[in-house]
């Protein structure tokens, strides 16, 4: 039989598969190839001119295209063709040692290598790792020790390549390259594919002959600013937030473009280099939410394959394509109403009949029927009967307290806003040419009998006195609001006072708008302070205070999603990603530190420009800011300032500490129990302690970080570019010495996990019951002698509910927030790497160990902290432990464990 009968036969019938291709091992083309090339070598003396040579063993581990997930079948079948005619994957190691004078002077190449064995093996129905085996020759004199290596990929398909290891390398032994990068057709790329040692060099380091190789994967990297990129491209650049609108849908769904400018500036985000839009050159075209694949992003930078990942995208998209309009039909019909507390109940107690009928027959038809039941518990008739939110688990009205409204702004999901109160009444910064006087109408009359005994003054004077201030952020926006949106909401200023058992009380509420004659005449105020203490619950001053309340986590709500998560977590770290990857060397040892903390950062904010944050989104849908949010988050970029997203300044900045050089950390907290800062200080130390003593590792000196060419330039594209609206603040560090390298890489890396996780997990637990944590209120306060008024007397909970968040965006929020609460079986935590091997520096693998040590040790005082009753702010009236910054965790929405990155 010949070698073609028997490929032919091979796709005739499965099942001879396995014989025939065991005979295919042992007489393919390959395999006669290489005899013929034995023979020849032995003829010629090896081809080396008596050159000492000697064989390598390698051993390759990647991962095929998957075929059904990538319906690539046909690609697979094509590669054993291309393997039968030599045209397989081929490696040529470069040595580190001697270089080319005739290629100039870069790394001698070996002799091309080819994976054995890969004909055997058709792409397997699951993706997963294959093993490999290669053969190196290797004239030892000639090439000394190998230090990098060039990949050729022959196929029609790409593969994912995880790692080369090369075995009893002499003067070296073991020698593992770390890949971890998807190899394209070589038709794709103008050069082959180059990858290198585990090693870590600062680039006057580098041995000389892989310094060109160096530059040349770094230009590569960055590319030429022009075209649009397609999938095999691995470049990563800058554009502007140009694609949110849709101005070609008309002209509702046009949105200013966010950065480069004065009035609307933004971190940088990927460039795509999509065609501009029919109706405005400078915007951006969209995708099709079906193909929203396809979005650019460097494929290395894309979602890995476990199924939670292809969860999230089939996920977000069947919550726009099934969800959105199943529910708007629901909602339609039933007036868009909740009418009681016990109906909000039903949604995790029985779920949501679809109009269409008791059949599947309504949702969309590409969603796998798992992933449609594993999102929104579908049991065929029904749809989103929700899991019971922590915050009701317990007890069901606990959510309504004081003592629980207030301690959900020191460890639930917005943290970082509240501040202590440094004069009083609270003054506005807000310009008074333009908005007139907005200072705060609360008066010491509000307050004073609810202080224990103290004036105001002493209150102030003894750090008892805090705010939560949402009046200067929302009061520029608020007339815009309330005039084009379907919200009705205020600005709100909320003065609370520290009790001896280190809980908050909240004393006084303040709703402003703005004067009805013109910004210039200030704000309209009016101030509401608790019920007596002997108050009957359900009473009108009950009922009053708890909307003033629900006014207030509505604005915190806003300032959460738009400020606190995206653009302070994900909308500054992109620009890191793409300033790290274009700069930065792989062998650079400070991208080996922070690369862990980029992982599918790029691919999840792409995502979100697609489904969640563009013009007619699902953020949209969902907050109060309606159309204006986007561009209410690029307000507040204004005042963002890198260094002060370390979590000590931070904290001194809100004045929720002081120094203190005999207390741990530097810092006294004003509020001993702050479980946010006490819990996030010990990461953020552990944090600081890994960077310095791996950094130490490398720069002995500060000439030697001002000396770093590649540093240099990483730094001053980051700051001039990726965060170029924000180039000329002062505050920037200069990257001259190695407490600004320190610091600056422990602030990136705690935003990139810490941060983000603390803000982020536990959206299900805290909001996944929105009357708690409202998204946008639908009107204003009732006024004594209207009808409004009169429901707020008569039926407290319908005029509550029919206020805030209304039935159709409370379903799209909560669908969306669980899945966003969510950890994937594929999560690399905290103080974790994807691989032992990431580095070859012994002492570098040694500090990260004592790294994951510190962090079991924070875990271990985190439990003790939670066991302790007396600390009534790490469990509250609604008994739910403080674990946001809890490091590890299971997958699925466990509340707790800190990815390495914004995954999600």
């Amino acid at each position: 039989m010949t070698h073609q009968d028997s490929s032919t036969q091979k796709l005739e019938t499965a099942s001879e598969q396995e014989e025939e291709e065991e005979y295919c091992c042992c007489w393919c083309c390959c395999c006669i190839a290489k005899g013929m090339q034995s023979i020849i070598d032995a003829l010629t003396g090896g081809g080396n001119g008596g050159q000492k040579r000697r064989e390598i063993k390698g051993t390759v581990v990647l991962m095929k295209k998957n075929v059904l997930e990538f319906n690539d079948f046909n690609a697979s079948i094509v590669d054993r063709f291309d393997e039968l005619f030599g045209r397989g994957v081929s490696l040529q190691l470069i040595s580190s040692v001697h270089g080319d004078p005739q290629n100039g002077n870069k790394g001698k190449l070996g002799k091309a290598a080819y994976l054995e064995n890969w004909i055997p093996t058709i792409a397997p129905l699951k993706a997963g790792e294959t093993s490999y085996d290669v053969t190196f020759e290797w004239e030892e004199e000639e090439l000394g020790i190998p230090g990098a290596f060039l990949i050729k990929n022959n196929h029609h398909s790409e593969f994912f390549l995880k790692s080369l290891t090369l075995q009893d390398v002499p003067g070296e032994g073991r020698i593992h390259f770390p890949c971890n990068s998807w190899v394209y057709p070589a038709k794709r790329y103008t050069k082959d594919r180059v990858f290198f040692t585990n090693k870590s060099y600062l680039p006057h380091e580098t041995p000389l002959p892989l310094v060109k190789y160096r530059e040349e994967e770094l230009a590569a990297l960055r590319g030429n600013g022009e075209g649009e990129l397609q999938e095999w491209d691995r470049v990563y650049d800058y554009a502007y937030y140009n694609d949110l609108g849709d101005p070609d849908s008309g002209a509702d769904k046009a949105r200013p473009t966010l950065g480069g400018s004065a009035e609307y500036p933004y971190p940088r985000r990927g460039r795509t280099g999509r065609p501009p839009s029919k109706s405005d050159p400078n915007v951006e075209s969209r995708v099709p939410l079906l193909m929203s694949l396809d979005i650019y992003v460097p494929r290395d930078e894309r979602f890995g394959h476990l199924k939670l990942s292809d969860f999230l995208l089939n996920g977000l998209k069947a919550i726009v394509q099934v969800v959105k309009p199943e529910l708007e039909a629901l909602c339609s019909e039933n007036r868009d109403e909740f009418d009681s507390f016990d109906n909000v109940l039903k949604l995790y107690d029985g779920g949501v009949k679809l109009p269409g009928g008791p059949t599947l027959d309504n949702l969309w038809k590409d969603v796998p029927l798992d992933i449609i039941n594993a999102i929104f518990h579908t049991d065929g008739e029904r749809i989103l009967k929700y899991p019971l939110p922590e915050v009701i688990k317990e007890s069901r009205t606990a959510w309504r307290t004081d003592e629980e409204f207030a301690r959900e702004m020191l460890a639930a999901l917005n943290p970082v806003v509240i501040s202590l109160l440094r004069e009083f009444p609270p003054r506005s910064k807000l310009d008074s040419k333009i908005y007139g006087n907005q200072d705060s109408s609360i008066s010491e009359e509000h307050i004073r009998h609810h202080l224990n005994g103290l004036t105001v003054g002493e209150a102030i004077k003894t750090n008892k006195l805090f705010i939560l201030d949402h009046h200067d952020t929302l009061m520029p926006y608020l007339r815009r609001i309330n005039n084009n949106t379907a919200s009705k909401t205020y600005a709100t200023r909320t003065i609370l006072y520290l009790q001896s058992d280190d809980t908050l009380k909240p004393l006084a509420i303040e709703l402003s708008l703005p004067h009805p004659d013109g910004d210039k005449f200030g704000a309209i105020n009016k101030v509401y302070t608790p019920p007596p203490a002997d108050h009957k619950e359900g009473s009108l001053e009950d009922t009053i205070w708890q909307l003033a309340k629900a006014y207030v986590a509505v604005n915190d709500s806003g300032y959460h999603e738009l400020i606190t998560h995206f653009l302070h977590t994900h909308g500054v770290i992109e620009p890191f990603v793409i300033a790290t990857n274009r700069q930065l060397s792989i062998i650079h040892p400070i991208y080996k530190l922070l690369h862990p903390h980029f992982r599918d950062t790029m691919n999840i904010n792409a995502l979100a420009r697609q489904i969640l944050i563009n013009g007619g989104g699902l953020v949209e849908l969902t907050l109060y800011p309606g159309k204006y949010s986007m561009e209410f988050s690029s307000s507040l970029y204004k005042y963002w300032n890198f260094t002060e997203q370390a979590l000590p300044q931070d904290l001194k900045k809100r004045g929720m500490a002081v120094p203190d050089p005999e207390s741990k950390h530097g810092l006294r907290l004003l509020i001993k129990d702050y479980p946010y800062a006490v819990d996030g200080l010990d990461i953020w130390s552990a944090i600081r302690n890994w960077v310095a003593d791996y950094t130490s590792l490398y720069y002995k000196t500060d000439e030697a970080i001002r000396s770093d060419a590649e540093l240099q330039s990483w730094w001053k594209e980051l700051v001039e570019v990726g965060h170029g609206d924000k180039r000329d603040e002062p505050w920037w560090p200069k990257m001259q010495n190695r407490d600004e390298l320190i610091e600056s890489c422990t602030t990136m890396i705690w935003i990139a996990s810490a941060l983000h996780a603390a803000t982020n997990f536990g959206q299900y637990t805290y909001s996944g019951y929105m009357p708690n944590r409202p998204t946008i209120s639908r009107r204003f306060m009732p006024e004594e002698g209207t009808p409004e008024f009169e429901e707020l007397r008569e039926n407290p909970e319908r005029a509550f509910l029919r206020t805030i968040t209304a039935r159709l965006q409370t379903l799209l929020g909560i669908s969306l927030i669980e899945l966003l609460s969510t950890h994937s079986s594929d999560e690399i935590y905290l103080g974790q790497r994807d691989t032992a091997e990431w580095t070859a520096d012994l002492e570098a693998a040694a500090a990260f160990e004592r790294f994951g040590k510190a962090l079991t040790e924070v875990e271990e005082r985190i439990v003790e902290r939670n066991g302790e009753e007396q600390l009534r702010n790490r469990y509250g009236p609604v008994k739910i432990p403080y674990t946001l910054l809890f490091p590890t965790s299971e997958a699925g929405r466990t509340g707790k464990g800190i990815p390495n990155s914004i995954t999600i």
